[in-house]
């Protein structure tokens, strides 16, 4: 059963799993502190208590996550996207103009310990991270991209997109925050097995942007 709902912006919901389009700004579960405990996860937990978060997206970043409903729903999706049976597409706008239409960026990324929670490119202790890229549109000045990310590393998309010289707009860690109102990178569609029917989903999400 897919349906949209106003306020929780619910995407698709049965009683396996939902699908939610989280807002820019917007933990995706609880921080450290008293002032990070509102998040997309406690706030569907409100009307969906089984629901158990699988994935994560960065605070900045808006678009579709997936919940499961119950524990053993948790682990059986938390497998699918370890053995990657979850195809993830994005859609960012970042600085300056991309020739090629499409592409790769294969580049090690880990974890910038002094400078946390930044993650930068590290050839020696960097874990393999794989982003396919096809470009949307071009203007003078920018260029809208399909971000596909084959591996799940942390910020991959935002370390990668800076390493190649096109940091993504609106980016505090690793772009400039004042080209844009907000990140500009949201997680627009989402593929994968339903885990109970085997039948295929595809969800889509507009940007916003």
């Amino acid at each position: 059963m897919t349906i949209k709902n106003s306020i929780m912006d619910l995407i698709y919901c049965d009683e396996w799993l939902l699908v939610v389009n989280k807002p820019a700004g917007l933990l995706s579960v609880p921080g450290r502190g008293e002032d990070k405990q509102d998040c997309l996860s406690s706030r569907l937990q409100h009307e969906f208590p089984d629901a158990l978060v699988v994935h994560r997206l960065d605070m900045a970043t808006s678009g579709l996550l997936i919940f499961a409903r119950g524990a053993a729903m948790q682990s059986r999706l938390s497998g699918m996207f370890r053995e990657r049976l979850v195809s993830k597409r994005y859609v960012a706008v970042v600085a300056g103009v991309l020739e090629e239409d499409d592409g790769q960026i294969d580049l090690p990324i880990g974890a910038d310990w002094p400078n946390r929670p930044r993650q930068k490119i590290d050839a020696t202790q960097g874990k393999h991270s794989l982003t396919l890229y096809r470009v949307l549109t071009r203007n003078a000045e920018t260029t809208r991209l399909e971000l596909e990310p084959v591996t799940g590393r942390t910020h991959q998309l935002r370390v990668h997109m800076t390493a190649i010289g096109h940091p993504i707009l609106g980016d505090a860690l690793y772009g400039n925050q004042a080209s844009a109102p907000r990140l500009l990178l949201h997680a627009q569609s989402l593929g994968f097995p339903h885990p109970v029917s085997n039948m295929p989903l595809r969800l889509e999400c507009p940007a916003p942007f």
